[in-house]
């Protein structure tokens, strides 16, 4: 097996024939995958030769220019490099590079989506020489073997704050309960009915408060104004807060200082945010969407309820806002299976275990 030696001086910009492993990354607006490399690539570069390749990657992460992938070596370092592609698109790249361009490359494909691929991303997949799925539910849609490596957050930045009550006030927030619904504001994400949940249950909790935290994108403008409507129209606007966007790098407050997470989706490749917010020690109400049912312990670290069931959704949330010693005991649950689970380290040792086995074969 070669020897992956890691660069603690890696810098932004590393030369492309020193990198085994690279990372593409063709999406220049910020998005799932995006976020996943920005994680990942800066904790593998301790431990692995690895650049992401592409654009809208900022300088913490180590990166190339697309331009490099013409003129490197037709050789990696040890041989052969791995390309990691987490899209269709870079699947194709990674083909190109290998069969016109000479490449000696073992292609890899993370896989996040639950539902049916296409004739050709079947075929894209197909080509690759192995496959990562990151749930269960995800590699059973796929048509070969993968191996199964689940999201992992950063437990150290993703943890519970020290004074609840302290931060609540210095972020705007009463003293009382607050529930928290974050990620992109549109109807697969179930905005819509967090809000229902909230226009039914903020009235029997008089000091309990809402936060929806996220982004609706410009198609989606329409149906945030729908629901502000609907907020107004039942006299919450004071209760229920829509903060002005908030950057990524300041989002840990805002899961700090909630008592219950709901996560209502209708649809979800994966999603990251009932992890960070179990990190935080704070429990969570989610649909059995996405990897939900992979992530959250029912009944230890929240609930899980059906995907349509809006009834019992509200009823979880009920019974929880009605119950502060359960909450605190689910909290404190959820974090400690976070920090032996999911671990940002423990997702890119994962990755770092396929990458070895495949250079291995090389």
């Amino acid at each position: 097996m070669p020897h992956l030696r890691g660069n603690a001086q890696a810098m932004a910009h590393p030369k492309i024939d020193q990198i085994e492993i690279l990372a593409p990354n063709f999406k220049l607006r910020l998005s799932g995958v995006t976020s996943t490399i920005v994680r990942l690539v800066p904790r593998q570069t301790r431990h692995v030769p690895i650049a992401a390749v592409g654009v809208g990657l900022p300088d913490s992460v180590p990166h190339v220019p697309l331009t490099a992938l013409l003129t490197m070596s037709r050789k990696g370092p040890s041989g052969s490099r791995i390309w990691h592609a987490r899209r269709n698109n870079e699947m194709l790249a990674g083909i190109a590079l290998k069969y016109l361009l000479g490449k000696r490359l073992k292609l890899l494909f993370t896989s996040a989506s639950q539902r049916h691929h296409t004739r050709y991303t079947k075929w894209l997949i197909g080509q690759m020489d192995h496959v990562i799925a990151t749930s269960q539910k995800t590699a059973a849609f796929l048509d070969r073997s993968a191996t199964v490596i689940l999201h992992g957050i950063d437990v150290e930045g993703f943890s519970p704050a020290p004074d609840r009550a302290a931060l609540k006030s210095a972020l705007g927030f009463g003293d009382g309960p607050l529930i928290g619904c974050y990620g992109r504001i549109r109807p697969s994400k179930g905005t819509d009915r967090f809000v229902d949940a909230m226009i039914n249950l903020l009235p029997q909790h008089k000091s309990a408060q809402a936060v929806i935290l996220g982004r609706a994108t410009d198609r989606h403008k329409g149906y945030l104004k729908r629901l502000k409507a609907k907020i107004a129209a039942a006299g919450l606007t004071g209760r229920i807060h829509f903060p002005t966007e908030v950057a990524t790098h300041q989002v840990i407050p805002y899961y700090q200082a909630l008592d219950l997470f709901v996560a209502p989706q209708r649809y979800e490749g994966f999603g990251l945010t009932p992890l960070e917010a179990m990190a935080c020690g704070v429990p969570v109400v989610a649909t059995r969407a996405g990897a939900f049912e992979e992530l959250i312990l029912d009944g230890e670290t929240g609930h899980l309820v059906g995907i349509d069931d809006q009834a019992a959704l509200e009823a979880q949330i009920n019974h929880l806002l009605h119950d502060a010693p359960l909450r605190r005991k689910m909290g404190a649950a959820a974090r400690a299976h976070m920090v032996d689970h999911f671990s940002l380290d423990h997702e890119a040792k994962a990755i770092i275990k396929v990458y070895q086995r495949l250079l291995a074969k090389a």
